[in-house]
C-alpha cells in the first residue's frame, strides 16, 4: 500500500475525553488528506505508573510476566476510547492490540524486542477504509504471551510499523512542539530546531533527552523512515528526524545529563574547532573543574568534579547556541 501515514499520541495527548477529541480531530484533518492512516497509542497520563503501583502494593516480587500482562491494558483503553469516538464522528476505525496487530517479539519481559510485524491485519483493515488504532509498547511472543517495551515503547512501535508497511512519514505528537536547543523548561533562548539528524537525535536520546525512544530512533534510521515531531495542541512547525547530513559543522543542542555531565550536540562536531575552543575557555573563565572532555563525530561530553547548576548550562547554551 501507499501513502500510509503513522500518527502516534502520547500519554499527555491523550490524558482525558478532552484530549481525545483533540486527538481526534488531528487523525480526521490527516484522514481528509490521506486515505491510510494508522494511529499507535500510549496509555491515559499516569495509567501505566498506577497500574505498576498497584502490582507492588501486592507483593514485593511482581511476577514480570503478569506485570506485562497488567500494564497492557493501559493502552487498550486508550485505542478502544479513541475508536469509540472516531466511529461515533462518522469515521470507520478499529482498535488491536499489539498481538491482533501482527507484532511479535522475543521472550523478554518488560524490555522485549520486535522481531518480526506481520502486516496482513494492518492492511485489511486499511483496505476496507478502516483507520487503524494500535496499542503501542507491546506486542506478543512465541509462547502467545503478551510483552512489552520498556518506557517509551509506543515510539518504537510507531517506526517499527512505519517501517514494516513502508509508511511515508511517521508523526511522533506530544505535549511539546519540537527538539530545542535545549530544555526550555531549563534555559532561556532556546530555539527549536527544524531538521536533526538521525545520528544527532541518537546522541540526545542517549544523554538523557525525554524527547524519543532511542530504540525508535535507531529503527528509523535503518529504514530511513522521517519522524516528525510535533505538539497535538497546536499546529506549530515540528522537528523533522531523518538522514540527512549536514557538512556545517553546526551545534544543534546541549542538555544536561545527572548533575555533573553536559554534553554539545551536533553532526560533525569533531570538526568544529570553534566549539571546542569556546567550551573550553567557558570552563576556565567560570572556574569549573572538569574531569573527562570526550569528542565523538556528533558530541563533546564534558564530565565536571562537582554538581553543575542549571545556570551554568544556561550561560554556556548562550555562548554556544546563540
Amino acid at each position: 500500500m501507499e501513502d500510509i501515514i503513522i500518527l502516534k499520541f502520547g500519554g499527555s495527548s491523550v490524558s482525558n475525553n478532552e484530549n481525545l477529541k483533540i486527538v481526534a480531530n488531528k487523525i480526521i484533518d490527516f484522514k481528509n488528506n490521506n486515505p491510510n492512516i494508522v494511529v499507535i497509542l500510549s496509555a491515559q497520563g499516569k495509567t501505566t505508573d498506577k497500574l505498576i503501583n498497584e502490582a507492588y502494593e501486592l507483593t514485593e516480587e511482581v511476577n514480570k510476566r503478569e506485570l506485562d500482562a497488567l500494564v497492557s491494558c493501559g493502552e487498550q483503553m486508550s485505542a478502544a476510547k479513541l475508536s469509540i469516538l472516531l466511529n461515533s464522528l462518522g469515521f470507520p476505525s478499529v482498535s488491536l492490540t499489539g498481538w491482533q496487530a501482527g507484532i511479535y517479539t522475543n521472550n523478554t519481559n518488560q524490555d522485549a524486542l520486535i522481531e518480526n510485524i506481520n502486516t496482513k491485519r494492518i492492511c485489511s483493515e486499511l483496505e476496507s477504509g478502516n483507520i487503524v488504532i494500535i496499542t503501542g509498547f507491546q506486542g506478543i511472543n512465541e509462547n502467545l504471551d503478551i510483552t512489552t517495551f520498556g518506557r517509551g515503547g509506543s515510539d518504537t512501535t510507531a517506526v517499527a510499523v512505519a517501517a514494516a508497511l513502508k509508511a511515508k512519514n511517521c508523526y511522533i505528537f506530544s505535549d511539546v512542539d519540537g527538539i530545542y536547543s535545549s530544555d526550555p523548561n531549563k534555559v532561556h533562548g532556546t530555539k527549536k530546531l527544524t531538521k536533526l539528524s538521525y545520528d544527532e537525535m541518537l546522541e540526545l536520546s542517549n544523554e538523557g533527552a525525554k524527547v524519543l525512544h532511542n530504540r525508535c530512533i535507531e529503527i528509523g534510521k535503518k529504514y530511513n523512515i522521517p519522524i516528525i515531531t510535533k505538539s497535538t495542541f497546536n499546529d506549530n512547525y515540528g522537528t523533522v528526524i531523518s538522514n540527512q547530513k549536514i557538512e556545517k559543522n553546526e551545534i544543534k543542542s546541549i542538555i544536561k545529563k545527572d548533575v555533573s555531565r553536559i554534553s554539545i550536540i551536533g553532526n560533525g562536531i569533531i570538526r568544529n574547532t570553534d566549539a571546542m575552543i569556546k567550551a573550553i575557555n567557558f570552563i576556565k573563565q567560570n572556574k569549573l573543574e572538569m574531569l573527562e572532555f570526550n569528542i565523538s563525530e556528533s558530541k563533546i561530553s564534558i564530565t565536571f568534579k562537582n554538581f553543575v547548576s542549571d545556570k551554568i548550562l544556561e550561560k554556556l547554551h548562550n555562548e554556544i547556541c546563540i
